[in-house]
């Protein structure tokens, strides 16, 4: 794999690391309001901050030929300065000027989600471009703003200019690995840690409904207090989440409109030349959503950067009707793509790095 920066070899194919990120800023096609923090570029990622306007709308929207704010202009109910923050409420859809534009060359796209700790408060939030005709989705060479829709489904959210509740990542060329690829890839550096794993769009992955110190899960509480996104270690698990003891069944009945925190049984490392994304699962397997952040850092539970396998927590809600989740039943697939190059920092040897030998956890806001 080649060692020289993209700024370099811009046409090496894969997921732009930090460094490539780095280069691509400073080539004019990330555009930043203001200055990054120090943190704000991640392993193959960069963080997206919310600007100082959000909007409350009457409804969600793609743009499909219109630039997002005359959608804005004629859904939008009232708008909010986040300059000194402001409390964003359940039940309702809110669009957040991002501080982060692109001016992406021609043969670079991007794809967004939302952070995990962003996804584990239930928070749903999808980035939206000018012209865009899907979500999360930005087309190789766009030039123009992004926006945040955000949506809270169960915790009333506090946020203000500068929080940061998405990611993006940035790719060049057809990089997503193939089964027979991804199988050679584990065959070398194995990516779960099952006897027997499944490659069928991805590697197939489980919930465990075995117990982790007694628990299963943890269901989501209603009418709680507000969950301030940027104070981490602020919130009593005990106000927000009711633990869901393991049993003898092995098994869970979601109720629908419920939200919980369960984790995978594979432990899934994340080789420092690779990335991977949770990507839905069929619907006609179970009425249920898993995992609303997808994004796996280069480095995940990998020995290389500390870890020893992590578990992927797993996001999920049931939908119009009570569904019956069991022991080993396959909830998600993780598809892994080639890195343009290794990032100088892999996840788990920064700071930042919240999750990297999780098994049931509960994002870094609680304690």
């Amino acid at each position: 794999m080649s060692t020289r920066r993209e700024s370099q070899a811009p046409t090496v194919p894969g997921i732009l690391s930090s460094q490539g990120i780095a280069a691509l800023t400073e080539a004019g096609g990330i555009l930043p309001a203001t200055p990054f923090a120090h943190d704000q570029i991640q392993p193959a990622s960069l963080d997206l901050r919310l600007g100082s306007r959000v909007y409350r709308v009457r409804t969600s929207f793609l743009p499909g030929n219109r630039a997002v704010a005359s959608c804005i202009e004629a859904f939008a109910l009232h708008e909010m300065d986040l300059t000194g923050g402001a409390v964003l409420e359940t039940g309702c859809v809110f669009i957040a000027e991002l501080q982060e534009g692109l001016a992406l060359p021609p043969d670079v796209s991007a794809g967004a989600n939302p952070k995990s700790s962003t996804g584990r408060i239930d928070v749903f939030t999808r980035v939206i471009t000018d012209g865009g005709a899907a979500f999360d989705q930005v087309e190789a060479g766009y030039h123009g703003p992004l926006y945040a829709e955000i949506s809270p489904r169960t915790f009333p959210v506090k946020v203000r200019t500068g929080s940061r509740l998405s990611q993006i990542r940035f790719r060049r060329g057809e990089v997503r690995l193939t089964d027979t690829e991804l199988a050679a890839l584990h065959a070398r550096s194995p990516v779960v840690n099952s006897a027997a794993p499944s490659f069928q769009g991805g590697v197939a992955v489980s919930v465990d409904l075995s117990g982790f110190d007694g628990l299963i899960g943890y269901r989501a509480r209603r009418h709680t207090g507000l969950v301030d996104v940027d104070a981490p270690g602020r919130h009593r698990v005990a106000d927000f989440w009711e633990p869901i003891p393991a049993d003898a069944s092995r098994a869970l009945i979601l109720d629908p409109g419920q939200f919980y925190i369960l984790a995978s049984k594979e432990a899934v490392q994340v080789p420092p030349d690779h990335a991977a994304e949770m990507v839905p699962f069929d619907p006609l397997v179970g009425e249920f959503r898993v995992h609303y952040a997808g994004f796996f850092d280069p480095g995940f539970g990998h020995a290389s950067a500390g870890g020893a396998g992590a578990r992927a927590v797993l996001e999920v809600r049931s939908r119009d009707v009570p569904f019956l989740l069991e022991d080993g039943q396959v909830v998600g697939r993780l598809v892994y793509e080639r890195m343009a190059q290794v990032p100088t920092t892999l996840y788990g040897s920064g700071a930042g790095s919240n999750y990297q030998a999780q098994g049931l956890k509960l994002s870094k806001h609680f304690v």
